[in-house]
């Protein structure tokens, strides 16, 4: 009951604490801001997936950059409504990594991390040469969300027609992230999700019991990117544009960072670990040229001091109390 009524008075502060704040300080800046933390939190939850059946993944970028073109395609070139390519985004997204997991799932895990580093890089490569993503051009003017509705019950109005668009995406990716989360705390602790923990400390043991481990490791690999795939589209949606650029290697190597900050061993790790580090950014930008050598040593000092991440420093307090 504690965590329950923890998990509502979060939410409560997210979708009314924040916008209260917002429209009695007048930054509405703070939308898109606050949008685009949620967005590469559910990002980066799909790597710490990865990371607990014990593999490295730093290609997520890859599966972000193909679902907002997949997203972005379908509603300029085809006319479906966004809201009908977001969920087609993410499966394209994990049918791609299903044909790109079944023989590098079966490296170890430096070297699967070696392989998936390229893939960022491959996809980018992809956008610029494949006509319909119109190279180096991008896609640009992709109209705002339409309205979504079922038996004539409107779930979610047009987003040209509010008069804060940007409130309405911060809304959606707050949603999207805590349904995101939910059912991450969910699978985690159910069979499926001991299972993958026992992959992640001894694979021989878990194969030697019974355990699909090729199995886990693709199903796991797609969930994974499914959520990079919904994320990219979007960001596509709020952007209203995508280029080969929009997600870097750099990206994929944040995605990571964000779940060794906020901690590996704990489910709402990505996104503390997203929060902190969007924002830690933000806060040495005044440094100048001292601004990333800065940032490093601070993540570099984190990871020696807290190995398993800022959730940590609860579990500490916890144990010394």
């Amino acid at each position: 009951t504690l965590k329950i009524a923890s998990a509502a008075a979060f939410i409560a502060v997210l979708l009314i604490g924040v916008p209260l704040f917002i429209s009695a300080t007048g930054r509405s800046d703070l939308y898109y801001t606050l949008t685009s933390v949620a967005l590469l939190s559910i990002i980066s939850a799909g790597v710490w997936i990865t990371f607990y059946i014990g593999r490295i993944n730093i290609g997520q970028g890859a599966f972000a950059l193909l679902g907002g073109y997949v997203s972005a395609i379908l509603v300029m070139n085809y006319g479906l409504s966004f809201w009908l390519t977001l969920p087609i985004a993410g499966a394209f997204c994990a049918m791609a990594s299903v044909l790109v997991g079944f023989p590098i799932l079966r490296l170890r895990g430096v070297y699967f991390a070696m392989v998936t580093l390229t893939l960022t890089e491959v996809a980018r490569l992809f956008a610029l040469a494949v006509p319909i993503t119109n190279g180096a051009r991008g896609i640009v003017s992709i109209p705002l969300p339409g309205e979504l509705s079922i038996f004539g019950l409107t779930l979610i109005p047009d987003f040209a027609t509010l008069a804060n668009p940007r409130l309405g995406f911060y809304i959606t990716s707050v949603l999207m992230m805590v349904l995101c989360f939910a059912g991450l705390y969910r699978l985690v602790h159910s069979r499926i999700g001991h299972i993958c923990q026992s992959l992640q400390q001894n694979e021989e043991l878990a194969s030697s019991i019974g355990v699909n481990i090729a199995y886990i490791r693709v199903l796991a690999y797609a969930l994974s990117s499914f959520l990079g795939g919904i994320g990219g589209a979007m960001f596509a949606a709020i952007t209203q544009s995508i280029y080969p650029s929009t997600f870097t290697i750099a990206d994929s190597v944040n995605f990571m960072l964000n779940c060794f900050l906020g901690g590996l061993g704990y489910v709402f790790g990505p996104m503390l670990g997203t929060f902190v580090l969007y924002f830690g950014w933000d806060l040495l930008f005044q440094t100048g040229s001292y601004q990333l050598l800065i940032f490093s040593s601070i993540l570099i000092a984190l990871m020696l001091v807290l190995p398993n991440g800022l959730l940590s420093i609860r579990l500490r307090g916890q144990r010394q109390g």
